[in-house]
């Protein structure tokens, strides 16, 4: 798998099942040349114009395990990171 794969799927907490973002960038250790973290880049404020939001970084160790579709971790998000949930139309939002 390539970094634009990874970039496809969606980060999800496993106990929560939020869905935390897309996977942007990954971090290396210089020296071992290791991956250290999954980086998932803050949203952007008011179209951009007023910076973005912090970046999440998720470490490696708690990556359980990446699927055709989506990316597992037990990472907790701090209260910074909002979720990027999509609003889905129920039942009563059509009546």
């Amino acid at each position: 798998m390539d970094l634009e794969e990874l970039r496809k799927k969606d980060v999800i907490q496993a106990v929560s099942g939020d869905n935390l973002g897309q996977a942007d960038d990954l971090q290396f250790d210089a020296v071992s040349g290791s991956v250290q973290a999954l980086v998932l880049h803050g949203r952007p404020r008011f179209f951009g114009l007023l910076g973005r939001e912090p970046d999440l970084l998720i470490p490696w160790q708690q990556i359980k395990c990446i699927g055709t579709d989506v990316v597992m971790t037990t990472c907790e998000p701090g209260p910074e990171h909002k979720t990027r949930r999509k609003r889905r139309r129920g039942l009563t939002d059509i009546v």
